[in-house]
């Protein structure tokens, strides 16, 4: 019995034993002492790359950054130099110039000085205000202008006289004639006969105070006035053949054209345009 329990003593020694057992491996003294050298070694590289990163992304001299902000002035003045010199001349002195006057103030004297182009008149109408518009809305812009220039004409309570060349062809070829143009922009403004300009001008003057002085000697409407014959449209239908452009001659016994109306068979209102 003594010999069988030495037995399990030098057995449980022997399996107990660091040199046996398969994770002594682990808590092997040469390992641990050789471990923390390859450590070092590769956390070395790793500092000696990154230090090599660092060196090249370093920041450049404090020269070479000088030269660079002088290249991005340099290239912001060439682009202002760019801009200024390609500024759109208007034929006006520039602010610079000592004698350069304001817009608005050239804009007033060549206003107050009379009209646009005083050689251009339209005769047998200077007693009344006459506006050369379309009422047809096809191009907005211009539907948009006439509109606001009939409105302020009737903001004063005056009576006009409204030209339409959608409601008669007459006037477009009238017009073209009286500026020696073939493209017409709408609408045109004669005051007392003479030729004054387009919506630009009107508004212009309305809005300086120059236009109210201009039609001081026109006679003033009731408000609300509207004409009775035509509703203010300028135009009837004709009487003579009832707006259809026809006439049944009797002594020939064949149907005629009817000269007193224009081709949409309309005729001036004989209440208001007379």
């Amino acid at each position: 019995m003594a010999e069988m329990r030495k037995n399990k003593v030098k057995s449980s020694s022997s399996s107990s034993s660091p040199s046996s057992s398969p994770s002594s491996g682990f808590l092997n003294r040469s390992f641990t002492m050789h471990a923390p050298a390859k450590v070092d070694s590769n956390h070395s590289k790793v500092h000696l790359f990154l230090k090599n990163q660092q060196s090249q992304n370093r920041a450049p001299p404090a020269a070479k950054v000088h030269d660079s902000m002088d290249s991005v002035k340099g290239k912001v003045k060439q682009l202002r130099s760019l801009f200024e010199s390609g500024k759109p001349s208007s034929g006006l002195p520039t602010p610079k110039d000592p004698s350069a006057k304001p817009l608005l103030r050239t804009t007033k004297s060549s206003i107050s000085s009379g009209f646009i182009n005083p050689t251009i008149r339209l005769p047998g109408t200077e007693d009344r205000i006459v506006v050369y518009l379309t009422s047809l809305r096809g191009i907005r812009r211009t539907f948009e202008d006439c509109y606001a220039v009939k409105m302020i004409f009737r903001g004063f309570r005056l009576w006009i006289d409204e030209r339409d060349i959608s409601m008669d062809a007459a006037y477009k070829k009238e017009l073209q004639n009286i500026l020696k143009v073939r493209k017409l922009t709408l609408p045109q403004v004669f005051i007392k006969g003479k030729y004054i300009g387009g919506a630009d001008v009107i508004k212009s003057m309305f809005e300086m105070g120059e236009l109210a002085k201009v039609l001081d000697d026109f006679p003033r409407r009731q408000p609300g006035f509207v004409c009775n014959g035509c509703g203010d449209v300028r135009f009837v239908p004709c009487g003579n053949c009832n707006g259809s452009r026809k006439l049944f001659d009797d002594d020939e016994g064949s149907i005629k054209r009817c000269f007193e109306c224009n081709e949409n068979g309309l005729i001036r209102c004989p209440d208001c345009c007379d």
